[in-house]
């Protein structure tokens, strides 16, 4: 009986810190909601310019990588695979536009955050926020 292998994909979300606040993009795609900008890191890519990347591509943003945040790989914190994610803090200037898959942005502080989060980014935020790593 051959044994059929399967690993969880890589992902990269970014908190940007810009004016004060955190950037979020509402999604065009499933699940549909506010999530931190991120998405997979591409065969031969580095975690670190798959972060540079998804940023530019979804809030048009040049960022400058602060340091590695944490690594969250609940089985379930996606919906549609299980998917182990790096997040870094970055910084960013300038105004953020929706591009790629983000249909909108969003400057968000901790007191203004919009009520639909999608997968466990309402967990990161609260670790970011609360300073837990």
């Amino acid at each position: 009986m051959e044994r059929e292998f399967r690993n969880p994909l890589p992902t990269v979300d970014i908190i940007i810190e810009i004016n004060g606040g955190v950037v979020l993009v509402k999604r065009k795609n499933p699940p549909h909601g506010w999530a931190l900008p991120g998405g997979f890191v591409d065969y031969g890519e580095s975690l670190e310019d798959a972060a540079v990347r998804e940023a530019k591509e979804e809030t048009g943003l040049d960022i400058k990588l602060v340091r590695q945040f944490h690594t969250y790989s609940k089985p379930g914190r996606d919906p549609r695979f299980h998917t182990i994610t790096t997040v870094y803090i970055a910084k960013a200037k300038g105004t953020p536009r929706a591009g790629d898959d983000a249909k909108e942005v969003g400057i968000f502080q901790r007191d203004n955050l919009p009520d639909n989060i999608v997968f466990d980014h309402k967990d990161i935020l609260d670790d970011y926020f609360s300073n837990r790593y």
